[in-house]
């Protein structure tokens, strides 16, 4: 198993930053994706951002240029620095994370986070 820890969500005025960071703890091993997903009051909850273990990074179109996702395999540790915050980025954010076992693909979510960007 794998736990999976968020911390750095809050309130922001539109603008804004917030740094969001997740720590994975357990049967880290063998990790290949990290990443951020969000959902919104009454919404589906989407990829926000993800990176494998190998530095390739996934941006959501809306989130391209903002926000900036980064990975350090060593700490089991993935962030996401979002800058130029909007109303619209409002949700709570989830870290995942997911590895193979043989053939079988474990994911992994945490607990999620709260950012609410006022405007």
């Amino acid at each position: 198993q794998v736990q999976l820890v968020e911390s750095g969500g809050g309130l922001v005025q539109a603008g804004g930053s917030l740094r969001l960071s997740c720590a994975a703890s357990g049967s880290t091993s063998g990790i290949f994706v990290m990443g951020w997903y969000r959902q919104a009051a009454g919404k589906q909850r989407v990829l926000v951002a993800e990176i494998s273990s190998g530095g390739t990074t996934t941006y959501a179109d809306s989130v391209k240029g903002r926000f900036i996702i980064s990975r350090d395999n060593g700490k089991n540790t993935v962030t996401l620095q979002m800058n130029s915050l909007k109303p619209e980025d409002t949700a709570l954010y989830y870290c995942s994370a997911w590895k193979l076992v043989f053939t079988r693909r474990d994911d992994y979510w945490g607990q999620g986070t709260q950012v609410t960007v006022s405007s």
